[in-house]
């Protein structure tokens, strides 16, 4: 094996093992990196939370179906933004509330009212006008009631930057019948602060430079323009306006734990289910392709790994659904490798040395794995839109598995049977499941 073949070979096989030691272990070199037991399973393999979400409206009366459906929809995007797809969300009208349940966070204790902390702020928040009279000790602004708009007036917020001078900002676009309260407020409070309140904790202040119409609105940040400091909070502000974006406060009730649905072994089948499918294919794999089935057996390893930590990494719910998705495009994961490995042997028997077979082969395979790879992932894309909870965690663990094993049986495989096949003993045709006359293909 030459130089460089040696060398790419050899890093692929390291990085197989420096991901396996960062899934077992969680870290590497001190450093804290989720490993394979950090993934967060769903309510059907580990239990979850259980709470209703009562309104706190000024008046005490129930708040309409409209505004209930508006706070569901709200709690669901900071659970997408979450990965936690294995949810339920539900309503109730008569009785004013929004049913949730979500499952436990990895590796934290089965405490639900922390837990149910993860949804986020369930505040209200408030832009009110201030009296310049009425301060803290510290000199902040108190609440005064008069809301000029609150949460769910406000459609969108993000952080900015000027394409002028760099500095940072938070860009407000409000609904129809915010932009009026709000177009009205400003024209009046010219040179004046509006407060943004979550519930009675003070956010900022900005001052208002302008009469604002069009519902579009912009909240500038101090310091230096462009600093990672001006950035941060400008991102901070834009998450917790967005976080509040509540019709009314939520107030958490009747929160307890629920328990897993299938079981608590249900994870340790499915993991040695995984791990049993994954054996059978790299049998099967060496036995009928030798050589090129082991190099592709090696890959699927990395292709495993991968998708496990990615599951980690990226925080998805994985639901039993999920699980079956990991094992399905372990299966999937050599189909590649059959159709490359096919094409080899052609090339082989067509007369090709064992170097152009190989690169032919991956060359002329490529459109066909290409093909039947965009087919799944338009599929698990359909399933993800139109899914929801544990049918989404499939399509998720199927998408990244699908886009992983194209990776390895294009890229990793082809460079380590590349630099194998340099190898004076790997030049004889019947390690590539081939019975030909002399047993050995020119170099």
């Amino acid at each position: 094996m030459r130089g460089k073949n040696a060398v790419r070979f050899f890093s692929i096989i390291a990085i197989i093992g420096i991901l396996a030691w960062i899934g077992f272990n969680g870290s590497i070199l001190g450093f804290d990196i989720p490993g394979f037991s950090d993934f967060r399973p769903g309510i059907d393999i580990s239990g979850g939370v259980d709470a209703k979400l009562y309104a706190v409206t000024e008046d005490g009366s129930l708040p309409s179906a409209e505004d209930l459906e508006a706070a569901k929809i709200t709690i669901g995007k900071r659970l997408d933004a979450k990965n936690v797809f294995d949810r339920v969300l539900t309503i109730d009208t008569k009785k004013g509330y929004v049913l949730v349940q979500i499952p436990h966070k990895s590796g934290q204790e089965f405490d639900p009212q922390k837990s149910i902390e993860e949804i986020g702020a369930t505040a209200l928040l408030t832009f009110q006008e201030v009296d310049e009279s009425k301060k803290d000790e510290s000199g902040s602004y108190l609440p005064t009631g008069k809301n000029v708009i609150v949460g769910g007036d406000v459609e969108e917020a993000k952080a900015e930057i000027s394409q002028q001078d760099g500095s940072c900002y938070v860009a407000l676009k409000l609904k129809k019948e915010g932009a009026a309260k709000f177009s009205e407020a400003t024209e009046r409070l010219i040179g004046k602060p509006i407060a943004i309140f979550m519930d009675d904790k003070l956010i900022s202040a900005p001052v208002v430079q302008s009469h604002i119409t069009g519902g579009e609105a912009t909240i500038s940040i101090g310091g230096t323009n462009g600093s990672k400091e001006q950035k941060a909070e400008a991102t901070e502000l834009a998450g917790v306006i967005k976080s509040g974006s509540l019709p009314f406060k939520l107030e958490a009730k009747q929160v307890q734990n629920i328990s897993p649905t299938l079981g608590s072994n249900a994870l340790t089948v499915s993991v040695e289910a995984l791990v049993f499918a994954l054996v059978l294919i790299c049998l099967y794999m060496i036995f009928y392709y030798r050589l090129p089935g082991l190099i592709a057996s090696i890959a699927l390893v990395l292709h495993t790994i991968l998708e496990l930590l990615a599951l980690s990494w990226l925080g998805i719910t994985v639901t039993l659904p999920g699980i079956a998705g990991v094992i399905l495009t372990v299966g999937m994961g050599v189909d590649a490798n059959v159709i490359i490995f096919e094409r080899i042997k052609e090339e082989i028997r067509s007369g090709k040395t064992l170097g152009a077979a190989i690169d032919v082969g991956f060359k002329r395979a490529f459109t066909a794995v290409l093909d039947g790879n965009v087919t799944t992932l338009i599929a698990g894309a359909v399933l993800w839109n139109f899914g929801t909870g544990a049918i989404q965690s499939f399509a998720l663990t199927l998408i990244i598995g699908v886009i992983l094993s194209f990776v390895t049986a294009v890229t990793a495989t082809r460079i380590m049977l590349k630099s194998i096949s340099g190898l004076e003993v790997a030049k004889h045709v019947w390690l590539y499941g081939i019975t030909m006359r002399g047993g050995k293909s020119n170099a």
